[in-house]
């Protein structure tokens, strides 16, 4: 037995699944105590290390979240938005740290998190690296200093096996952008041109997606001026860092109260 913390993983499975699950392995803070698939996964009754292609951990994967909530305090979801909210009800009945990195979430899904917010602590961002969120940061003081003579893009770079496009990031990025200039993301945003699309609006923000190989993450921010442009990058060579910045949010989250937060809270990055 241990009084260390436990965490349960969804979408073992998974890519992101698999890095957080030797991550939580790892780590001499928290203990893994359950991991979850849906119903019907092959992994489904088997212990997910030897799933994995390792050790024995003692952890069996189950499709039961609630009753592998119920045995932890902490929860890290990186899987799909519908199935996000449906474990967000979950983790504030069972009352643990809910920290979410699942991209493709949209202003509908966010809002419907709220609920499950006033009983359960809720880490959520569309990235959780350290260096994207000080790009994030970055983004929003050059686009306030800069007037619209400057054009901005963001442009991401993943795998060819994502499925939401722009990325969570890029969205981070443009809703960073937007909120220097003081306006709305949804009023200026362009998203993937194709054709006669006429000349671009002043004042608008574009995202440029590319999807290939085995590209763990690229995010660009360029502002563009007639003359000059300056160029925002943070390139993620190892999804290792999305999991280890995960963990940081959940061990933050574990003496905080109910409510809403994103990882400008876990890195003391808010502005004042």
């Amino acid at each position: 037995m241990t009084d260390l913390p436990g965490v349960v993983i969804t979408g073992a499975s998974g890519r992101m699944g698999q890095m957080l699950i030797k991550t939580v392995t790892e780590s001499d803070k928290v203990t893994l105590v359950g991991a979850v698939e849906r119903p019907g996964h092959d992994w489904v009754g088997r212990d997910v290390g030897e799933a994995m292609g390792g050790a024995a951990s003692g952890v069996t994967v189950t499709d039961d979240a609630l009753e592998a909530f119920a045995k932890a305090r902490i929860v890290i979801d990186f899987t799909a938005p519908a199935a996000t909210l449906a474990f967000a009800e979950l983790a504030a009945q069972a009352r643990v740290v809910h920290v979410i990195g699942t991209t493709g979430m949209t202003d509908e899904d966010i809002a419907a998190l709220e609920p499950a917010s006033r009983h359960a602590t809720i880490v959520r961002a569309g990235n959780m690296s350290l260096g994207v969120n000080l790009l994030v940061q970055l983004t929003k003081r050059v686009a306030a200093a800069l007037d619209e003579d400057f054009d901005i893009e963001v442009i991401e770079a993943h795998h060819h096996h994502k499925v939401d496009a722009p990325s969570g990031t890029a969205l981070m990025l443009g809703e960073a952008a937007a909120e220097g200039r003081g306006v709305k993301l949804s009023d200026v945003r362009d998203d993937a041109r194709n054709g006669i699309t006429g000349a671009r609006e002043r004042g608008h923000i574009g995202f440029s997606n590319i999807r290939g190989g085995d590209i763990v993450g690229e995010h660009d921010v360029l502002f563009a001026a007639p003359g000059e442009r300056i160029v925002l990058r943070h390139l993620a060579t190892d999804r290792a860092i999305f999991a280890r910045g995960a963990l940081k949010a959940a061990i933050w989250g574990l003496d905080k109260g109910p409510g809403a937060y994103d990882m400008l809270d876990v890195l003391g990055l808010k502005d004042g």
